[in-house]
């Protein structure tokens, strides 16, 4: 029996965020490119060594990209939309797609599946000519085993999942795309196996969800690769869910190995497997290690999977692998040294996973005797964070008890609800606002930094915080805006502000993962169950309000996203997770009220990430989603105005839930996706509060009052101007000062020029 370790994907970011440093260095100009290039070049191959060292034996190569994967694939086939033309060198052309440019907007950017990750959506245009523009796995594959001498195993994006991710075809020429697909996907592993490749991983993550006629086009493209490249040897590799509903054809493909994910679609997996086997002339690649959470695996639970999978599989060949890229994960958790040891030894972060498929491997290989010593320090882990206090906290379990169904519902309908909320709130038609945040300088996160460090005191440091305050309602008062934010200016990440000061969250010092381009997070640890403690936004959101006559929003993270965008325990369900953060939210909500805030947005960014890949799990997911929503936000007064935010959604899939969370407005990110959701809302109704987001805050550039005006005009043809808002996609945090007012001023003046339009035609 021959078992090999092996890893899908590296984290890409480095250890103290070099990666990122470099990009951001680059863009600014502050190196040139072959600095960048060089520097690119030693934290890729660093990558790799970290590997090697750790005993793995099937390193992934082409993993490491300068932005985003699937923008890599885009360029390496020639998906260059003809708006960056003008660019010449592979940089600028590359950069230009993911971020925009001074006259082109970026190409958008959305999820990757149902993970925190963002994707530059690959664009098709007519008279595209696709071909192998540039084979860059095989300069990685080539690098690696010059500088390193590592034959690493190559991985690319699969043709199928590929076009599947891009836009601008219609469905009847998917078909056509796809062959063509076909001649730069064998000239690229052509060129990889002559080099002397010996497993090239394709990732299909598309496969959990395709329907039967949907798999039988993909194998006759992969019949086809298989033709003109005959010998190489093929890893179909699929992730984030099981293949059950095609697996009987998918293991026919003509590939030498099937990577399954046995974590996230476990059990669909093994019924397959049971019911239909494994080919005797495949390789069995096990996702057994969680790539997506950050705890510590069950290792008595893995080697059941494995004695399980031995007894009814054919195949004497496996691989012991995460069940997906480690891109999700932390890098390392040796310096986590703060918490406390009983959260500590539950973690295992991308490189503790790594010695955990070696593990795996020695006990398969040599017998679970040559790991009892780990084998017993595992259980004693898993065993103490179990028992733990703080996963057992009768008031947070008495709580969830007593909830009624009248805690999920708000007293009187919408369109009620909104006529008292109009009397008492005298907004225009087409009012302005923002989403919340506005520009963390670099004088405001050295301030905090020196507040965190102990360089400044509390109170210096609260006067700095109301200074900015200040300044930014001053900004928006005089930019005509007519509802305000105070600008958030105390918070670093929209999540970990939260978890800080609610009960059953921990945090990491370098627990950093990648969420677009150079954007990297530190997603908070929920470890136990999570209870308010005290008031978290009252004392800024009240001071804000004190400074003006004009109406201030409240602003929270609903309990949705805090879920999705945390490292969640995984010993209760979800759904029980997210109505404990929700029972919290709810208590701040409701000092917001009382406190004279009558507008609060509950922003809800993740929703649609959390859903289920596959669509007959959707309904029990957005249930519970749309009812944690519900139970943190139902119990304010019919006069106080919910508000919620969301982007990077495929919305079309959520409308529904978006409905049904009775939000009394909803602002929703539109121009990043190219008015994507106005096209939704042309084949159905909503009859509520809505802002369609007017311009794109993830580019540096100022789009004009003409280019938000024209969205607006779009807008109106599908939305009711009664209940229509003006604003940006998202926050501002990212933005620069000189960026962000002039935008705010042509985004008033749009609105302004809609108003006049509708009272002249009215």
């Amino acid at each position: 029996m021959a078992i090999q370790t092996s890893n899908l994907g590296y984290p890409r970011i480095g250890l103290q965020r070099e990666w990122k440093k470099t990009l951001e260095a680059f863009w600014s100009n502050k190196i040139d490119e072959e600095q960048f290039l060089t520097t690119m070049k030693e934290i890729r191959l660093q990558h790799v060594k970290v590997q090697q060292e750790k005993g793995i034996e099937l390193i992934p190569i082409g993993d490491f990209t300068y932005y985003d994967h699937v923008l890599d694939t885009a360029y390496m086939l020639g998906f260059i939309p003809s708006r960056f033309s003008e660019f010449t060198s592979y940089l600028d052309v590359y950069f230009a797609m993911a971020r925009g440019s001074k006259d082109h907007v970026a190409s958008e950017m959305t999820k990757w599946f149902n993970t925190n990750y963002h994707y530059i959506v690959p664009e098709y245009e007519e008279g595209l000519q696709i071909s192998l523009k540039d084979n860059r796995p095989l300069r990685l594959y080539e690098e690696a085993k010059q500088e390193l001498g590592v034959d690493g195993k190559p991985v690319i994006l699969g043709p199928y999942t590929f076009l599947k991710l891009a836009k601008g075809y219609t469905q009847e020429q998917f078909a056509t795309i796809l062959k063509q697909l076909v001649a730069p996907y064998v000239q690229l592993l052509s060129e990889l196996h002559a080099a002397g490749a010996q497993v090239i991983q394709v990732d299909e993550p598309i496969f959990a969800s395709l329907t039967k006629e949907e798999v039988q086009q993909a194998k006759e493209i992969y019949e086809a690769i298989r033709k003109e490249v005959p010998n190489a040897n093929l890893l179909l590799q699929t992730y984030f869910d099981s293949v059950e509903e095609n697996y009987e054809e998918i293991i026919t493909f003509p590939v030498s190995g099937i990577g399954l994910d046995f974590v996230h679609g476990k059990e669909g997996n093994l019924h397959a497997i049971s019911k239909y086997g494994f080919p005797a002339n495949k390789t069995l690649a096990v996702g057994c290690i969680d790539g997506r959470n950050i705890w510590r695996a069950d290792l008595d639970e893995v080697l059941t999977l494995f004695t399980t999978l031995q007894k009814q599989v054919q195949t004497k060949d496996f691989i012991v692998q995460p069940s997906c890229s480690l891109l999700h994960t932390p890098i390392d958790k040796t310096e986590e040294t703060h918490l406390s040891t009983e959260l500590f030894d539950a973690l295992a972060f991308a490189n503790q996973k790594l010695e955990e498929l070696v593990l795996i491997h020695s006990a398969l290989t040599q017998g679970t005797e040559s790991i009892s010593n780990e084998l017993e320090t595992y259980r004693n882990a898993h065993h103490t964070i179990r028992s733990s206090a703080a996963r057992n906290r009768e008031d947070v379990k008495a709580a969830r008890t007593a909830l009624k169904e009248e805690d999920f519902s708000r007293p009187l309908p919408f369109e009620k609800r909104y006529e008292l909320q109009q009397v008492a709130l005298e907004l225009p038609l087409l009012p302005t606002t923002t989403i919340g945040s506005f520009p963390q300088t670099t004088e405001v996160r050295q301030t905090r930094k020196e507040w965190r460090n102990g360089v400044i005191s509390n109170e210096q440091y609260e006067q700095f915080i109301e200074k900015e305050t200040e300044k930014w309602i001053r900004y928006q008062e005089e930019i005509g805006l007519d509802v305000l934010v105070h600008g958030e200016f105390e918070r670093t990440d929209m999540v970990e502000y939260f978890g800080e000061r609610l009960a059953g969250f921990s945090f990491t010092k370098n627990g950093w993962v990648q969420s677009y381009g150079s954007r990297c997070v530190k997603p908070p640890v929920i470890y136990g169950d999570v209870a308010f403690i005290n008031g978290m936004t009252i004392k800024e959101t009240v001071y804000a309000q004190s400074l003006t006559e004009k109406v201030v929003k409240g602003m929270l993270t609903g309990p949705v996203t805090i879920l999705n965008w945390s490292f969640v325990r995984n010993d209760i369900p979800r759904k029980e997770v997210s109505y404990q953060i929700a029972l919290a939210l709810r208590h701040e909500i409701e000092l917001l009220e009382s406190s004279g805030i009558r507008v609060i947005q509950v922003d809800e960014p993740a929703l649609r990430e959390g859903m289920p890949l596959k669509e007959k799990d959707w309904d029990a997911y957005i249930t519970w989603a749309v009812q944690s929503f519900l139970l943190a936000t139902s119990s304010v007064a019919n006069e106080t105005q919910i508000h919620t935010h969301m982007c990077y959604s495929n919305f079309e899939d959520i409308v529904d839930a978006i409905r049904a969370l009775d939000a009394d407005v909803i602002s929703i990110e539109t121009s990043r996706s190219h008015g994507e959701f106005i096209d939704t809302l042309k084949h159905t109704t909503y009859e509520k509060g809505i802002g369609l987001g007017v311009y794109d805050i993830h580019s540096p550039r100022v789009p004009s009052k003409d280019e938000m005006y024209k969205i607006v005009e779009q807008s109106l043809e599908v939305c009711d101007p009664k209940y229509f808002w003006i604003n940006p996609d998202c926050g501002l945090k990212t933005r620069r000062t000189e960026e962000v007012i002039p935008a705010l001023e042509h985004m008033v003046q749009a609105a302004k020029d809609a108003r006049s339009l509708l009272k002249t035609n009215a």
